[in-house]
């Protein structure tokens, strides 16, 4: 919720003027380009993925992963930074990519492996049930489209298997 600025006027027991305080407000605003966003999977997927220099098949596979965890109430226990780092975790250990997890990523992420790990089993898992679950399906149709590379047609990485 936003504080109106009277509110911030009387917090600050009235230090600052209704224009100084409108002024600072867009002042900050201004050095962020007004950019107010919260960070979503989407955000922080963008940037692993990069990191993760893998092709547009990898990109596609996280991508996929990352959506069954948006449409899965249990996820939320995630955060989107979590989510997203291992969405790509799990997409290159279900395209055998090795290393599972590099120091690039971990840089990028701030994130071990063993901090991925529990999150990356349960979107493995949805991968695994995401053809006859109602909640799934819709976003496992859209990833067996040979346009998105049909990466939800590959089998989930057996090693993240509960």
């Amino acid at each position: 919720f936003a504080l109106q600025v009277k509110e911030l006027l009387v917090l600050s027991d009235n230090a600052f003027s209704r224009e100084q305080v409108l002024s600072t407000e867009k002042s900050i605003l201004n050095k962020l380009q007004w950019n107010l966003t919260v960070p979503t999977v989407y955000v922080f997927l963008l940037r692993y993925a990069k990191a993760a220099m893998g092709d547009k098949e990898l990109e596609n596979m996280a991508f996929f992963y990352a959506e069954l965890a948006l449409v899965d109430y249990s996820m939320l226990v995630y955060s989107p930074s979590v989510t997203a780092a291992a969405a790509v975790y799990t997409a290159r250990c279900t395209l055998n990519m090795s290393p599972g997890w590099s120091d690039i990523l971990e840089h990028h992420t701030g994130l071990g492996e063993s901090q991925l790990m529990q999150c990356a089993r349960r979107l493995a898992s949805l991968h695994s049930t995401a053809a006859g679950s109602s909640k799934q399906k819709v976003v496992y149709n859209k990833y067996a489209n040979p346009k998105l590379g049909a990466v939800s047609l590959y089998s989930p990485a057996k090693r993240l298997a509960i």
